[in-house]
């Protein structure tokens, strides 16, 4: 077995260990509101579960060369955002939200994704997620380097949320019904394979 020190190693090789070790990950489609009223979309598999009480996610946002991302800049000024899950039958046009575009373009409108109004939040969802959460920001933490933090650490708090009738019974989502996708390395996605049970212990 290999033993590395990642403080040997460069950023990206780093980058290479984690997201290929740490398989599968949910991707997220986040939808914010520039300054300048511009509704910026883009996805992220730097993204999970805090709390079910109150109901929080994360979400891990990279700076490039140090420079935030439009996402965290929008959610860190406006404290609103909207998070969708992909699936199979949107994943298509959320990649095509991943292009570097600047600012003033909206990756939703790019993708023709279709903007749909929320209830909590001035920032719009998109209709082609079956699963949406408008969410407030709760707390955000710069993190890396002091003087060149390398990502910004967002939780989220849900406060409304939106799943198609569908896929959801007896306060359960289908997992089939959903159809989530999953982010492995470099250009690879995966779907829900094999579904096991197993009890936990008493």
């Amino acid at each position: 077995m290999l033993s590395i020190d990642p403080h040997t190693k460069t950023e990206r090789e780093n980058y290479k260990f984690l997201i290929g070790s740490i398989i599968p990950r949910p991707v997220a489609f986040v939808t914010s509101l520039s300054e300048e009223g511009v509704l910026n979309g883009a996805p992220f598999s730097y993204f999970n579960i805090v709390s079910s009480n109150p109901p929080m996610i994360s979400l891990s946002i990279q700076r490039l060369e140090g420079s935030q991302k439009d996402t965290a800049r929008n959610i860190l000024n406006s404290k609103e955002f909207v998070v969708h899950i992909v699936d199979e039958q949107n994943v298509e046009k959320m990649n095509t939200t991943a292009a570097s575009l600047p600012p003033s373009q909206s990756e939703v409108q790019f993708a023709e994704l279709t903007p749909v109004e929320s209830v909590k939040v001035s920032v719009p969802g998109v209709k082609e997620a079956k699963v949406r959460m408008e969410c407030v920001l709760e707390y955000s933490l710069e993190l890396g380097d002091k003087h060149s933090p390398g990502c910004d650490f967002i939780i989220g708090r849900v406060v409304q949320y939106h799943i198609e009738s569908g896929i959801y019974e007896n306060g359960k989502i289908d997992p089939r019904s959903l159809g989530a996708i999953s982010r492995l390395a470099g250009h690879d996605y995966a779907k829900i394979g094999e579904i096991f049970t197993r009890e936990r212990p008493k």
